[in-house]
């Protein structure tokens, strides 16, 4: 590695740490709820679409926490230049892992009825969830023909959207404190997380071209 390519690659160092300290909230309270499913103490607040059907939030919990965690080191160039093999394979587990959330959240979507946030957020939710899973697809089928950039355009976009629940705790946050806990304002505030996100990405796509 050159001395220019390690100066960038110790600058970026700090990215993935960032990326796993945002998801911290979301793991927490994921693994608190697959606790729960597995007969644990009762900690979290009381859900029944999750205790009438609790496989696809186990999936998702499961599939979020491999993609949250493993992801955030894709973005650091140090690995993806010295450790390729690394890159390659947890691209697959990463792969499979985002279409198991992509999946399972669409699946959620279409067959938990009552969920927080109304006809808005359920649309989101929709839209999210195959924009995620596109993406990824996209984002595979970019590099087996060999276009690095696109395929990891494609995957920083997936990996956004995937994070919106890191985000979205800042947003909820700040949407409830602002406009309280009504149908409109858990729409716009969970909505805003994956907006944020989104926006981040794209102009850090643009701004490597």
């Amino acid at each position: 590695m050159s001395g220019y390519a390690a100066t960038r690659a110790r600058s970026d160092a700090w990215i993935p740490f960032a990326l796993v300290l945002l998801t911290i909230v979301p793991l927490v309270s994921g693994t608190l709820r697959l606790v729960e499913i597995a007969g644990g103490p009762v900690v979290m607040p009381d859900n029944p679409r999750v205790d009438a059907s609790p496989a696809p939030v186990v999936v998702h919990v499961a599939g979020a926490a491999v993609y949250a965690v493993v992801g955030a080191f894709q973005f650091s160039r140090r690995v993806r230049r010295t450790q390729i093999g690394w890159h390659r394979r947890a691209g697959r587990v990463l792969v499979a892992a985002g279409l198991l959330v992509a999946g399972s959240g669409l699946w959620m979507t279409l067959f938990y009825s009552g969920a927080p946030g109304g006809a808005l957020l359920w649309s989101v939710r929709l839209v999210v969830a195959s924009a995620m899973g596109a993406s990824i697809v996209l984002g595979f089928a970019a590099i087996r023909r060999r276009d690095v950039a696109v395929h990891r355009a494609w995957m920083m976009r997936a990996y956004a959207l995937g994070l919106g629940a890191g985000t979205q705790v800042f947003t909820q946050g700040v949407g409830q404190a602002l406009f309280g806990t009504g149908e409109l304002s858990i729409a716009v505030s969970v909505s805003a997380g994956w907006a944020v996100n989104a926006a981040i990405a794209e102009w850090l796509i643009r701004r490597r071209r």
